[in-house]
């Protein structure tokens, strides 16, 4: 691109970022051009993208993990860039960040008003719902964070099936899941800033791969207590022992002392979701640890959780999950089988 001005990338990084995915992203990023000719002619290449780090301020700081970054830019230097990437901006998953970043999210609009491609990785979506841009919007983010979305930023429809959210693209905004998903945004920006035979040969380069799956494979079924509320935790408690018992929600109302209609209202409250919705969640996240870790018959693994129709059981693990049962084993049971995995979980458990 000799003559030419290259485009340019500005990776945000704050303290509450990870390493993994910043260097990730400047690693990748900064040697598209420059490390295929190297790779497959043996000659020096030409970096095409001009890949900054961008901080608070310019001084060095420690992310996390107590990593050091030294960041080429500020966010007062009144640079532009073509390409926004906020990286993860970590909190714990019931604690939105509202009023933390004023400053940085103030930065981000100015960059969309200027024309800037703002775009976010995992809970970096949170710096884009502070600063406005995701209103009316759907978002990506980490799959962990979808309550807090619903809670607190009630005009963002999160998904947390998504690695890729391009539907504001033409608006100049796209967001990422979680971690890793880094690798498949970066890939679309590449293709975006230089075309897909550019992104292809950083795949090849870098041994990436798309996440075509989405995030539901990897998903928990994250399952909210109020402590407040004792009937409710009683009742989760004993759902947690019994999943496979029969008419599993009135069994919990029972043991819980309460009014069916009472104890559907306060259950909801206190966990975000409906009695049977939480059974579901509960029976599928057991299934799925059998199918991890054992060879049992796929229609035997939903009798074993409470299902007694293996159709309805296949359906259901399909959307909670996002694969078949049969897709979700290979998937996982081929990194349980590492060699010496087994052994060297024996060890640890002894």
């Amino acid at each position: 691109m000799t003559g030419k001005t290259r485009p340019r990338i500005g990776l945000f990084a704050a303290p509450e970022t990870s390493p993994a995915i910043l260097f990730g992203l400047y690693d990748v990023l900064s040697t598209v051009g420059a490390v295929w000719l190297d790779m497959t002619a043996g000659v020096e290449g030409e970096a095409l993208l001009d890949v900054r780090i961008v901080g608070a301020d310019r001084a060095p700081f420690r992310c996390f993990g107590n990593v050091l970054v030294e960041p080429h830019e500020s966010i007062d230097d009144a640079n532009r860039y073509d390409v926004v990437i906020v990286c993860d901006m970590y909190t714990q998953i019931m604690t939105a960040p509202h009023g933390r970043f004023g400053r940085e999210a103030a930065w981000i609009r100015e960059q969309h008003a200027d024309g800037a491609l703002i775009s976010s990785v995992c809970t970096g979506s949170l710096l884009l719902a502070e600063a406005g841009l995701l209103d009316g919007r759907t978002t990506a983010g980490h799959w962990a964070y979808g309550d807090l979305f619903d809670t607190e930023y009630p005009t963002v429809v999160f998904d947390g099936s998504a690695i890729l959210v391009l539907a504001s693209e033409p608006d100049r905004v796209i967001t990422a899941g979680g971690v890793t998903a880094w690798q498949d945004l970066a890939l679309h920006v590449i293709a975006r800033l230089l075309g897909p035979e550019h992104a292809v040969r950083t795949a090849k380069v870098h041994l990436l791969t798309g996440h075509q799956d989405g995030q539901l494979p990897y998903a928990a079924m994250v399952k909210r207590e109020d402590p407040n509320d004792a009937a409710i935790v009683l009742a989760q408690g004993w759902i947690a022992d019994n999943y496979a018992s029969d008419n599993p929600v009135a069994a919990m109302a029972e043991r819980s002392g309460l009014q069916p209609r009472t104890f559907g209202r306060r259950f909801r409250a206190a966990t975000g979701r409906r009695p049977i919705e939480y059974v579901h969640e509960v029976r599928i996240d057991e299934a799925r640890r059998i199918l991890e870790s054992s060879a049992l018959a796929v229609d035997e693994v939903g009798y074993s959780v409470g299902y007694q129709d293996p159709t309805f059981f296949r359906r259901l693990f399909k959307r909670m999950t996002g694969l078949t049962p049969a897709t979700y084993r290979r998937k996982f049971t081929t990194i349980a089988r590492f060699p010496g995995a087994a052994e060297r979980a024996d060890r640890a458990a002894g």
